[in-house]
């Protein structure tokens, strides 16, 4: 009784959440048309704490719009803490890295404003609740579910039309693929073997050459054995290219887009052989430079 009490209490509290973020990002009280905030400039070493939604984020960069539907470009940086609200005497800040900070979270940044007028991060907070509502909110724009409700339906509908109206992040023509590479599994395994590496040692050696580059890390495996299971297999797949990059070549967490697992609804072939299913089980690693950035 006691677990179906607490489960109910999460459920609530995330759709409230996704009622929060759906009225920040959308006009009036239903699902309008999308339109854009207006601009907040923060003025060069002030001092700023801005509590919103992250509306896009493009690697080391996200947008964070208010309840007044104002726009704020924050900035990441090696030093910016990510963490919990702290829960009462006891029970203290968990710290995150910064894959947490996926497009639907509400939180608070606090730091100083730059040159350019965005607020440089010292510290970002936001509540566990938040946290597994952007996750259920991310992965309903994801083609992982096999089954949806007419509701989840058009909450996804709506995800995406938020998302594409984001061009910096979501318009594959804003970005030059400046390398990419099909790293192959084994199976049942998330293993990295030595042919893996160098395929990952040459893809890291473009990155730094490449200004303002995104890492976009993406995992499947075949369609034998449980869905679930290949969801979940294919997530570590991601996970372990991410944390090779990142050990290995430094590449900062703040450069690579959340890595999505997709478990077997991406297939690279008919998936009908063996040697369809062996393209199948792989990691999809593109470096990615956007264009207006670029510019």
């Amino acid at each position: 009784m006691e677990n179906w009490h607490s489960g109910r209490i999460t459920i609530v509290v995330i759709s409230l959440s996704l009622v929060l973020i759906i009225g920040m990002l959308l006009p009036g009280s239903g699902y309008g048309q999308f339109q854009p905030g207006q601009k907040r400039t923060v003025a060069d070493g002030e001092e700023a704490t801005i509590k919103g939604v992250i509306l896009s984020r493009d690697g080391e960069t996200f947008v964070l719009r208010d309840i007044s539907r104002t726009d704020t470009a924050v900035v990441l940086t090696d030093s910016t803490k990510i963490r919990t609200e702290r829960k009462g005497l006891f029970r203290g800040h968990k710290p995150f890295d910064m894959t947490a900070l996926l497009p639907g979270l509400i939180l608070q940044a606090k730091g100083k404003g730059d040159s350019q007028g965005r607020l440089v991060a010292e510290d970002i907070t936001f509540s566990e609740a938040d946290l597994k509502a952007a996750i259920t909110s991310y992965a309903q724009t994801a083609p992982v579910e096999k089954q949806l409700t007419e509701t989840d339906k058009k909450l996804e509908e709506t995800s995406k039309e938020v998302l594409e109206t984001n061009k910096r992040i979501s318009s594959l023509d804003q970005y030059d693929v400046v390398k990419t590479v099909t790293v192959l599994f084994k199976v049942n395994s998330a293993k990295l073997g030595a042919q893996q590496k160098a395929q990952l040692n040459e893809l890291a050696s473009k990155a730094p050459g490449a200004k303002n580059y995104t890492v976009e890390v993406k995992g499947f495996a075949d369609s034998t054995g449980d869905f679930q299971k290949n969801l979940e297999l294919s997530q570590r797949r991601a996970d372990a290219v991410v944390q090779y990059l990142t050990v290995k070549h430094g590449i900062p967490l703040r450069r690579i887009t959340v890595p999505m697992g997709y478990g077997e609804t991406k297939p690279a072939s008919g998936d009908k052989t063996a040697a369809d299913r062996q393209k199948d089980r792989r990691v999809e690693v593109s470096v990615l430079v956007n264009k207006g950035l670029s510019q």
